[in-house]
């Protein structure tokens, strides 16, 4: 009989650089929110890969480390800083050279002393020329820093399945954390919540980028339908408005949107209603960033 390894495995890089899309990508289906704006991921959002009996990876995406402008960045930031010291293999995402920011190199820096496993993928590697592809992989590898060097596309999967087996070959023999047939360990209101808040941030634009929180009210479940209310939360009264859109549109485009997703999640009917409140600098607040659920919860 086969003998199962098993292991964790955290996902870290700077804002908007493909971790949520390499995470869905290696589980065939989307459990994180994707978006071209930096800083979309909140949470800690873990994907359960199961491959048949032999191996079982927690993969752990993470929000994007960066210098934080408020205090939620700041809870972000250190959420993911505190990952990459507890999991079993790091996988450092990166979209170009060190020196296109100084990010890059905050990070590895970060991981210079770490003993765990560390493995730097090159993303979109299809959109490199070879010269670039070659500049960037060379320097990166003669840092020392890390294991392995890939390059990849966490869009198109080009290598991501050599990933999944080089890590696979740093786990040790561990037991099945989670069933099979589970790929997230977050229930669907929490997938929920965040499908409403992408939505938000692909209709909004730049017009109120990151100060909306969604809070899920109600959640009931029949033969039939689900039944969700769900609250909006922004920063100011003029955001209010900017959501809400004239004669209701925008709002109404959201819940559309976001309905349609959640309604292929749940494989049933579902009527979503959405409310928008004004709850003033929430990011800056301890209590307003706990209550919606972001942070490190242990």
């Amino acid at each position: 009989m086969t003998k199962m390894k098993s292991g964790f495995v955290g996902i870290i890089g700077r804002p908007n650089v493909g971790k949520s899309t390499l995470l869905n990508n290696i589980l065939g289906e989307k459990i994180a929110i994707t978006t071209d704006k930096a800083q979309t991921t909140r949470n800690i959002i873990r994907g359960i890969y199961t491959h048949k009996n032999d191996v079982q990876i927690v993969f752990i995406d993470t929000p994007g480390i960066h210098k934080a402008k408020n205090r939620l960045g700041s809870i972000m930031t250190q959420s993911a800083i505190n990952t990459f010291k507890e999991v079993d293999v790091v996988l450092f995402l990166v979209d170009g050279a060190p020196d296109k920011g100084k990010g890059d190199m905050f990070i590895t820096d970060m991981l210079r002393d770490l003993d765990t496993p560390k493995f730097l993928l090159i993303n979109k590697v299809d959109e490199m020329d070879p010269d670039e592809f070659k500049r960037t992989f060379d320097t990166y590898e003669e840092m020392g820093v890390f294991d392995k060097v890939f390059g990849i596309s966490a869009l198109k999967g080009t290598h991501v399945p050599d990933v999944i087996k080089a890590v696979s070959d740093e786990l040790d023999e561990g037991p099945m954390y989670f069933p099979e047939d589970m790929i997230t360990d977050h229930p669907e209101r929490f997938i929920v919540s965040e499908i409403i808040r992408e939505k938000l941030l692909m209709y909004l634009q730049d017009e109120v980028p990151h100060g909306v929180a969604v809070e899920i009210e109600r959640f009931h479940e029949t033969e039939r339908i689900v039944e969700i209310s769900a609250v909006i939360y922004c920063e100011r009264k003029s955001h209010k408005g900017i959501i809400i859109g004239k004669q209701g549109r925008k709002l109404k485009g959201v819940g559309k949107s976001a309905r349609m997703e959640i309604e292929a999640l749940l494989g049933t009917k579902v009527f979503l209603e959405l409310f928008v409140k004004v709850k003033e600098n929430w990011r800056e607040s301890d209590i307003a960033i706990t209550n919606f659920g972001y942070g490190d919860k242990e």
